[in-house]
C-alpha cells in the first residue's frame, strides 16, 4: 500500500512504454503480494490512458495470480471498439511474462438521463465514530499491532459504524453478513476526476471481502483463513471525490463452496449513492495453520 494520497496519485502515473503499453510499479512496503486494489485502479488508469472525451462508467476484473510488489507490471491496452457512445478497453496486467490480472472496461460520453437511486442508511456521521486502531486499541491489542495495522491499510481512512463486526460470536448469538464504514484517502488528491475515479477502484477493495466471514464471527486476520479475492466489479453513477468521506455499505447474500459473495454500495457525504461493487473472494479454512513470524 502506498503511505500517503501523494504515494497513490504517484503509483497511478503509469509510465508509458509504447503504444497502448504501459508499465506501472509498487510501492516499497514489505508486502508478499501487491495489493489488488492496487493493480485494479493502475488497470483502469491504463485504459483511461487511451479514451478521451468520455469517462468510466463500469468495470469487470479477474484476479489470476497474485502480483509480486518487488516487479513492475505491464497493463496491455486492448482497444475493443471506440463507438458512437460508448469506448470498451480491455487489459491485461502481465508480470514475469504471465497475466496476474485482466480487466475490461467502459467508458461513456456525458449524457442526460431517469435519476433515481436506492436511500443510504441511516448512521452516525464519520466525526461521531471512532476509527478502526481505535477499536483495536480498545481490544487490548498490543500498540505495535495497532500500528502495523495503521501502516498496512494507509493512506487509506476508515471509521467502521458496526464495531462487534470485528469480533467473535457470543454463545446464541447470530449477525447478518453485513458490515458499513465510512471511507476515503486521507489527503487531498488533485482535482482531476480519472485520478478520483481510479482511487475509488483502489478504496472499492478495501474491507468488501471480509464480509463473507461477519455472520460466522471471523475475520480475515486469523491464521486459519486463507482468503483471496477472485474478481472484482465496479460501476460509477455520480461524481465524488475519493478524498472526502464515503460510506461503503457491505452485505454478502451467499457464501459456500469455499467462496463467498459481496456486494457495496457507496455514498458520498450528502448521501447520494455514487458506486456499486461486486466481488466474489476464495474463502477457506487452511488445513494447517501458518506459523507465526517470529
Amino acid at each position: 500500500m502506498p503511505r500517503t494520497a501523494a504515494d497513490l496519485v504517484a503509483i497511478l502515473d503509469l509510465e508509458k512504454i509504447e503504444e497502448d503499453i504501459f508499465r506501472g510499479f509498487s510501492p516499497a512496503n514489505g508486502w508478499k503480494r501487491t495489493f489488488g486494489g492496487q493493480v485494479i485502479a493502475q488497470a483502469l488508469m491504463a485504459a483511461t490512458r487511451t479514451v478521451e472525451d468520455r469517462a468510466a462508467h463500469s468495470l469487470h476484473g479477474y484476479f489470476i495470480l497474485p502480483g509480486d510488489p518487488e516487479a513492475p507490471i505491464i497493463f496491455e491496452v486492448d482497444r475493443i471498439r471506440d463507438g458512437g457512445s460508448f469506448t470498451t478497453r480491455r487489459v491485461v496486467a502481465i508480470q514475469h511474462g504471465k497475466a496476474i490480472f485482466s480487466l475490461s472496461a467502459s467508458f461513456h460520453v456525458a449524457e442526460d438521463g431517469f435519476e433515481h437511486f436506492i436511500p443510504a442508511p441511516n448512521v452516525p456521521d464519520p466525526e461521531k465514530l471512532m476509527d478502526a486502531a481505535q477499536l483495536m486499541q480498545l481490544g487490548g491489542r498490543p500498540a505495535e499491532r495497532v500500528q502495523r495495522f495503521v501502516d498496512r491499510i494507509s493512506p487509506v481512512e476508515l471509521r467502521p459504524i458496526e464495531p462487534h463486526s470485528f469480533g467473535p460470536l457470543a454463545p446464541g448469538e447470530t449477525r447478518e453478513p453485513k458490515q458499513s464504514q465510512w471511507i476515503r484517502v486521507g489527503g487531498a488528491l488533485p482535482d482531476d476526476p480519472v485520478v478520483h475515479r481510479a482511487a475509488l477502484a483502489f478504496l472499492s477493495d478495501m474491507t468488501l471481502l471480509g464480509t463473507s466471514v461477519v455472520a460466522h464471527g471471523r475475520n480475515l486476520a486469523e491464521p486459519e483463513i486463507q482468503a483471496a479475492s477472485l474478481d472484482h466489479a465496479l460501476w460509477l453513477h455520480r461524481p465524488f471525490r475519493a478524498d472526502e468521506w464515503l460510506l461503503y455499505v457491505q452485505d454478502s447474500p451467499s457464501a459456500g463452496g469455499a467462496r463467498g459473495l459481496n456486494r457495496g454500495l457507496l455514498y458520498s457525504r450528502d448521501r447520494k449513492l455514487i458506486a456499486s461493487v461486486a466481488q466474489e473472494g476464495l474463502i477457506r479454512k487452511r488445513t494447517r495453520t501458518p506459523k507465526a513470524p517470529t
